[in-house]
């Protein structure tokens, strides 16, 4: 039998040219297959693998080295301290996006009797199911134009034990509603069409999931166009973007929503991720 030791050094090697981070995967994989944490893989290298997990470890190795993201090849991530399973159909969870789910859980603790919430190009189901696990009184709606990232998602909030307060729909942005919303979160596609093929995320996730067009816009112009007939009085609208279009975004919902108090937010990197948009409690006639 193969040590861990030997088979964990064998595999950092052999990620070297493909990752950024080889020594990191390589033990985020490991601990993976073996059920350890990556502090149990370091301190016991004498540790011998089962053929099995030799085989199965060699198998994802492979794959990684032929570019397959590593949240797609362990088959699930983390987001939000909660554990998502992934398929290539969805997009993989980043920790820039929490910074979304931490303003609407900051909206609906000022807000308590707000319970009825959107989730726009849900994807794996991420945000939805983050906020509904931590607010017990949500409802939400979850919406995605793939039906395998439906598929994903619908199967993520089963598993987290909140499916019940989840209605999936295939919709391109929101159906027509009834009832309006009182939060709308919306991670769509923002990446400019023409810069997509340049990235390393093109390479590896859904298209659909990131091409926002011509100027990287055209969806989430669409939305913004949209949105005021989706949203209540005293709602909130909260739109992930990419770090260059803060301005250009807060210019189109503040030409949607004139009376609404709009801000961009930076990530913990220091660069503009979010755009909030807190409506008055009343509407005037001149928004009807």
């Amino acid at each position: 039998m193969t040590t861990l030791g030997e088979e964990l050094k064998h595999s950092i090697e052999s990620l070297d040219e493909v990752s950024d981070s080889p020594n990191l995967d390589a033990q985020t994989l490991f601990a993976d297959r073996m059920g350890k944490s990556k502090a149990w893989i370091l301190a016991h290298p004498e540790a011998e693998l089962p053929v099995k997990t030799h085989h199965s470890i060699q198998a994802d190795i492979i794959q990684l080295k032929n570019r397959v993201p590593l949240p797609y090849v362990l088959g699930h991530w983390e987001f939000y301290g909660l554990d998502f399973i992934l398929t290539q159909d969805t997009l993989i969870p980043r920790p820039e996006t929490e910074l979304l789910v931490e303003q609407a859980l900051n909206y609906l603790s000022q807000h308590p009797k707000k319970k009825w919430a959107a989730d726009v190009g849900t994807g794996s189901g991420c945000i939805a199911i983050a906020l509904a696990k931590t607010k017990p009184n949500l409802s939400f709606i979850a919406t995605d134009i793939s039906y395998p990232a439906l598929k994903v998602a619908h199967e993520n909030a089963s598993r987290h034990d909140v499916a019940k307060r989840i209605q999936f729909i295939q919709s391109d942005l929101l159906p027509p509603v009834n009832q309006p919303y009182d939060l709308i979160c919306a991670n769509l596609p923002y990446i400019p069409a023409d810069l997509l093929p340049t990235l390393k995320v093109a390479k590896g996730e859904p298209a659909l999931a990131l091409d926002g067009g011509l100027n990287g816009l055209e969806i989430i112009g669409r939305f913004l166009e949209s949105a005021p007939h989706w949203i209540s009085p005293g709602g909130c609208l909260l739109i992930e973007i990419e770090q260059s279009q803060g301005p250009l975004v807060q210019s189109l919902a503040r030409r949607a929503f004139p009376l609404a108090e709009t801000n961009v937010l930076k990530d913990l990197a220091g660069f503009d991720r979010l755009v909030t948009i807190q409506l008055p409690e009343k509407k005037s006639s001149n928004e009807d």
